[in-house]
């Protein structure tokens, strides 16, 4: 992945996400607050990550436990099935916080050792703040949806944060175009 996609593919993650919540937009407020307890997303997601996870562990590398990829695999598969049946509440959360870390390994790589340009610094701090919720979220889901039920007491602060989210993407979506 290039550095030019891996910024752009950043900020406009961030317009999409923030804003329809600058918009106030109902159907997606619906979705948001339905979103931590939703089946239909916990197999979406928790399965998606769980897949990536999955073809992650497949394709090791010898120095990275790669004799023992099929253990792993079968193990990691076994906790997979058994989620949905044993840890089914916020399963969606849990997923979403496994695809923030998957899809953030190939975007920090995009970036690894580019000291030419400064500005990369921009869409890295985005990604890294996605990984430290996605850290937080992935051991207390239910955070999740205390927050949107925080942000939608009072509209404004949705349209703040979506605001904030959706000119943070702009700029990121600038900077992309600047290398």
């Amino acid at each position: 992945m290039t550095l030019t996609l891996a910024t752009l593919i950043c900020g406009l993650l961030l317009v999409a996400l923030g804003l329809p919540l600058l918009l106030n937009h109902s159907g997606f407020t619906a979705v948001l607050k339905a979103f931590p307890r939703s089946p239909a997303a916990a197999y979406l997601f928790f399965g998606t990550g769980a897949a990536w996870f999955l073809y992650a562990i497949w394709h090791l590398s010898p120095a990275d436990f790669g004799e023992y990829k099929t253990y792993l695999f079968i193990g990691f598969l076994l906790v997979a099935v058994l989620a949905f049946k044993c840890v089914p509440d916020f399963l969606a959360v849990r997923g979403l916080a496994t695809l923030i870390l998957m899809g953030a390994m190939p975007l920090l790589e995009a970036g690894y050792m580019n000291f030419a340009h400064p500005q990369i610094v921009v869409y890295k701090i985005a990604v890294y703040l996605a990984i430290a919720g996605a850290v937080w979220l992935g051991a207390q889901p239910w955070r999740l949806r205390d927050f949107i039920y925080w942000i939608f007491v009072r509209p404004k602060r949705a349209q703040a944060l979506g605001g904030g989210l959706a000119g943070y993407g702009l700029l990121v979506t600038f900077v992309a175009f600047t290398y």
